[in-house]
């Protein structure tokens, strides 16, 4: 049994980072055309400030950062001590309210008429009672107005998703060890959790486990069908190590597979080494999807390859950019995600192999460094 080494912990982000991000946001919002933006309790909001409201409730709390203006904070009074010790408050005005008060009154203070990008996770309840005060503002969904506000990762966000990838590798290298078959997928993915938090990991987010035919459904996570011997199993884990994501897939095998079974996997590692070599700076992130896409065509399982090839990854698992068909975007350096071709054949197996990868200025950058050939397990 491997016992984890004691990571060292990246140095904390600070209040000038903070600040420099919200001056980015802000600049990037001018481009836009957009007046500022708007944001409730989530990762842009942690993003931004450092603050992560304990308990998420209908009572509103907003960040306001106006294009050419201070960025403040409208909060609850009984969260207001946790608000000013938040490492990214020291720039940011407060505006505390009290229940029975109008929340939405004080933030229509902070804005003036025009469109804004607004946190995709705010309530509906929070948007309507701003515009009940304020008619004139008009809001745009954030993944579509600034959707890469968070894309290019800095070099200390890049060393948490590294140190967050190695933690995954490391879980991944002692699954292999423990026994398969004759144990429920719910037994297996609870050693896998156990793993990622052994090795670093504060938070599991997923432990798929997807055995035999449950492999072939690509958002199976796990359940009470006992793998068996001659199953090919999907094993797609992740969560958070220092405030960032991990996210990796292998697919093991029980015993030894089929020629068939080899194959498809084969298939699907070449798709993925061809998602990496199309990874270079200035290339549209739809290139990815399509270099991996075209090997699984070629081999004739093109039908069978039903998702995007990828997703960004950093405060959450999901986030812009998406490797996907139509995905104009430009890659640069900094960039994080995923490259995840899957086959998944119906009521019979499924493959994925799935890597993070960072933009270099030359290429790309693998955070997970496991063998992404076949591995067999008892």
């Amino acid at each position: 049994m491997t016992e984890p080494t004691t990571p060292v912990a990246p140095p904390p982000f600070t209040a000038a980072d903070y600040a420099a991000r919200r001056e980015r946001a802000a600049r990037s919002a001018e481009a836009a055309g957009l007046a500022g933006l708007v944001l409730t309790p989530g990762p842009d909001l942690l993003y931004l400030t450092g603050y992560a409201p304990v308990a998420i409730t209908e009572r509103l709390t907003m960040l306001v950062v106006p294009v050419g203006g201070e960025a403040t904070m409208v909060v609850p009074r009984l969260e207001l001590p946790d608000a000013q010790e938040a490492p990214g408050a020291a720039a940011v005005g407060l505006v505390d309210w009290t229940d029975g008060s109008d929340p939405y009154a004080a933030t229509a203070r902070l804005l003036q008429p025009g469109r804004y990008a607004l946190s995709d996770s705010a309530w509906a309840m929070h948007l309507l009672g701003l515009q009940a005060h304020l008619p004139a503002t008009t809001y745009a969904a954030m993944t579509t107005a600034l959707p890469m506000l968070r894309a290019v990762k800095d070099e200390h966000e890049i060393q948490r998703l590294t140190a967050a990838g190695a933690s995954a590798d490391a879980a991944y290298a002692e699954i292999l060890g423990v026994r398969f078959a004759g144990r429920s997928e719910t037994e297996v993915g609870s050693d896998l959790a156990d793993l990622l938090r052994r090795f670093g990991h504060s938070q599991v987010d997923f432990t798929v486990v997807g055995s035999g035919p449950n492999g072939a459904n690509p958002h199976h996570e796990m359940g009470d069908r006992v793998i068996r011997d001659g199953d090919m199993v999907v094993l797609d884990f992740g969560g958070l190590q220092h405030g960032y994501g991990s996210d990796t897939t292998r697919t093991v095998h029980v015993g030894e597979p089929t020629a068939e079974e080899r194959a498809v996997h084969d298939v699907v590692r070449d798709a993925q080494q061809a998602g990496f070599a199309a990874v270079r700076p200035g290339a549209p992130c739809e290139t990815v999807d399509r270099a991996a896409r075209a090997v699984i065509t070629a081999a004739g399982y093109g039908e069978y390859f039903i998702h995007r090839v990828g997703h960004g990854i950093g405060l959450t698992t999901h986030e812009p950019p998406y490797m996907v068909e139509g995905e104009h975007q430009q890659l640069e350096p900094g960039m994080c995600f995923s490259i995840e071709p899957g086959v998944y054949l119906p009521g019979r197996f499924g493959v994925r192999i799935e890597d993070i990868v960072t933009v270099t200025p030359d290429g790309g950058r693998r955070l997970n460094r496991t063998s992404r050939e076949m591995a067999i397990v008892a």
